[in-house]
C-alpha cells in the first residue's frame, strides 16, 4: 500500500495488485461451477414431463416467446456464467442429434452435479468421481440395451410410430391434439423417408403456419404451400394440370448496367423505347407458352405493365418466391430451376396436378397450394391457430415429433416412459456399484441416485408426493422384476407404461446419458476459474 497526492494535494491510497483477475481455486471453484449448473438445471425441472409448465421469455426487443422445450428456453435465455454456457450448448447437441429429450438432459446433468457436490464434501477427488460416473454411464447404457424392445413397423402398420410420438407431444401446449398432429408427424416423415437406406431428409418437410382456425385444423398437404398468392387478381385461382416454369431470372425488360445515360428528348424516341421493351417482354411471355409452361415461379418481382400483359396473354405468374421455396417447388413438381430464360426447354418443366389459391376468413390472406405433384417427396405440415405464440410453439413441438419418428425409422429400438428406465437403470447401477471395490463404487452409487432425479421431478410436477411416488413404483420394480413401471403422469391408475403405450427411443435416452455425463466429467475437472477483472 502507498500514499500518494493528486495535483490538488488531496491524499489517496494505491492498492498493490489491485488490477489483477479474480480467481477461484480448488473446491471453491468446482462448488461455484456445480452451483452455476444446478441452476440452470433448477429452471428446467419444471417443465419436465407432461405436466410440466411452460417458460415465457422476453427478448430485448419485446418479442415473446411461450415455450417449455428445453433447447428453446435455454437459447433465448442471457446466460453469463461460462458453465451455464456449457448446460446451454448440452441441450443444444441433444436437439441437434436427436430433437427431443433436451429438457430431461439438463435435468439429469444438475442430478449429477448435485450429487458430486456431496461425495466433494466427503473428500472425494472430483477425478476419482468423475471415473466413478463414467463407469455408471456405461452400466446404465448397456442395461438400456437390455431393457429395450424392438417393434416392426411398415408403411400399412405405423402404429408404433404414432404412439412414441404422442408421448413427445404429450408434454407439450398442444397436448389436447396430440394424436392428430402424431398422425400428420408420422405422415410427412414416411413421405420422404428412404425405408431401405433408413434415412429421413427432414429438409423436405416444410412447417408454415398461418394465425386464424383452431389447432384442430392442421393439416399434411402432399405438395408445397407457398404464402404468396398470383400476381394480378383477375388470373385464374385453380390451374389444373399445371406445367410450372421456376425461374430465378428478373422476368423484365433487362436495366442497362453501363454508367451512360440514354437521353430522350422527343416523343417519337419514347414511344420507340417503350415498344422495344413491350417487345421484349412479349418475347419472354411467348418463350414460356412455346415450350407449354401454364404458371410461371419467379424469384424476383416484374413491374406492373409487365404483370397486365401477362395477365393480357393468359400466362398466370407468382412473384417474390424465395429460394429455400423454390428449391423444394422444383423437388416436389420434378422440374429444374431455370437461371437463363435462353435455357428453357419442356423438359425443365415441373409439373403438379393442382395449383389452387386458397384463402383464409375473411382476411385478405391468401396461399398457394401445389399440389398432387410428380414426385411426392417434399410435404408441407400446414398449421393453424389462436395466435402466433401458439403456432411457432406448435412448430417446435412438431419438429420434436419429426425428429423422434426419423430416430425410430434409422433404428427402431424403444424403452418405456415415464421415467420407468431411469428407476430401471437406477437399480442395476445400484446392483452393480458392489462389484467394484475401489473409491469409484460412492460415485456409481450417487449416478444411480442423480437417475433417480427424473421420475422424481415428474412426480413433483404433477402434484404427488416426490419421494413417496418415487418408492412406491421402485418396490414395484423390485418385487415385479418389471422394467416397465413409471410415474402414472396422466393419472390412469396404473403405473404400467407399456399399458399406457409411453414409449421413447433408444438412441434418445442412451445419448442423454452419454451427453449428461460427459459434461458433468467436464465440469468436475475444473478446479481454477480465472476471470477478467471487470472495469
Amino acid at each position: 500500500m502507498a500514499l500518494a497526492f493528486d495535483e490538488y494535494g488531496r491524499p489517496f491510497i494505491i492498492i498493490k495488485e489491485q488490477e489483477q483477475k479474480s480467481r477461484l481455486r480448488g473446491l471453491d471453484a468446482q462448488k461455484a461451477n456445480i452451483n452455476a449448473g444446478k441452476a440452470v438445471a433448477r429452471i428446467l425441472r419444471t417443465s419436465l414431463g407432461p405436466k410440466g409448465m411452460d417458460k415465457m421469455l422476453q427478448s430485448p426487443d419485446g418479442d415473446v416467446t411461450i415455450t417449455n422445450d428445453g433447447a428453446t428456453i435455454l437459447e433465448q435465455m442471457d446466460v453469463d456464467n461460462q458453465i451455464a454456457k456449457l448446460m446451454v450448448e448440452l441441450s443444444r447437441s441433444q436437439d441437434y442429434e436427436i430433437g427431443d429429450g433436451t429438457t430431461g438432459v439438463v435435468v439429469m446433468a444438475g442430478a449429477l452435479l448435485e450429487q458430486a457436490e456431496k461425495l466433494l464434501e466427503c473428500g472425494i477427488h472430483p477425478i476419482r468421481i468423475a471415473e466413478g460416473y463414467e463407469m455408471a454411464s456405461r452400466i446404465a447404457f448397456e442395461h438400456l440395451e437390455r431393457i429395450s424392445q424392438k417393434f416392426d413397423f411398415n408403411k400399412t402398420n405405423v402404429d408404433p410410430l404414432v404412439q412414441t410420438c404422442m408421448t413427445t407431444l404429450s408434454s407439450k401446449i398442444v397436448n389436447r391434439c396430440k394424436q392428430t398432429l402424431a398422425e400428420i408427424a408420422v405422415k410427412a416423415v414416411l413421405a420422404v423417408a428412404d425405408l431401405e437406406r433408413k434415412d429421413v431428409n427432414l429438409d423436405l418437410i416444410k412447417v408454415e403456419g398461418k394465425v386464424g382456425g383452431k389447432l384442430e385444423d392442421t393439416e399434411l398437404i402432399h405438395g408445397i404451400v407457398v404464402d404468396k398468392d398470383m400476381s394480378h387478381p383477375q388470373m385464374p385461382k385453380r390451374i389444373e394440370d399445371a406445367k410450372i416454369a421456376i425461374l430465378t431470372c428478373p422476368f423484365e425488360p433487362p436495366k442497362p448496367k453501363t454508367k451512360h445515360k440514354v437521353d430522350i428528348d422527343t416523343v417519337e424516341k419514347f414511344q420507340t423505347l417503350r415498344q422495344q421493351e413491350q417487345k421484349y417482354f412479349d418475347d419472354m411471355v411467348q418463350k414460356c407458352k412455346d415450350v407449354g409452361a401454364t404458371l410461371v415461379i419467379c424469384q424476383w418481382g416484374f413491374d406492373d405493365e409487365a404483370n397486365h400483359l401477362l395477365m393480357h396473354r393468359n400466362l398466370p405468374a407468382v412473384r417474390w418466391v424465395g429460394g429455400v421455396e423454390l428449391e423444394l417447388i422444383a423437388i416436389a413438381t420434378g422440374g429444374r430451376i431455370v437461371p437463363r430464360f435462353q435455357e428453357l426447354t419442356p423438359e425443365k418443366l415441373g409439373r403438379a396436378g393442382l395449383v389452387r389459391e386458397k384463402s383464409f376468413g375473411t382476411t385478405k390472406d391468401r396461399m398457394l397450394y401445389i399440389e398432387q405433384c410428380a414426385n411426392s417427396r417434399a410435404v408441407t405440415i400446414f398449421i393453424r391457430g389462436g395466435n402466433k405464440m401458439m403456432i411457432e410453439e406448435t412448430k417446435r413441438s412438431l419438429h420434436d415429433a419429426l425428429c423422434v419418428a426419423r430416430n425410430l425409422i434409422r433404428n427402431n429400438s424403444i424403452v418405456y416412459g415415464g421415467g420407468s428406465v431411469e428407476i430401471s437403470c437406477s437399480i442395476a447401477v445400484e446392483a452393480a456399484a458392489d462389484r467394484y471395490p475401489g473409491v469409484e463404487q460412492y460415485a456409481i452409487r450417487s449416478f444411480a441416485e442423480a437417475l433417480d432425479a427424473i421420475p422424481m421431478a415428474l412426480a413433483e410436477n404433477i402434484g404427488l408426493q416426490p419421494i413417496e411416488a418415487l418408492s412406491v413404483v421402485k418396490s414395484q420394480h423390485i418385487k415385479e422384476k418389471n422394467p416397465f413401471c413409471g410415474i402414472d403422469c396422466n393419472d390412469i391408475g396404473t403405473n404400467n407404461m407399456q399399458e399406457q403405450n409411453v414409449f421413447e427411443t433408444l438412441i434418445g435416452k442412451q445419448q442423454q446419458i452419454l451427453l449428461a455425463t460427459q459434461v458433468v466429467k467436464m465440469i468436475l475437472k475444473i478446479d481454477d476459474v480465472i476471470s477478467p477483472s471487470d472495469y
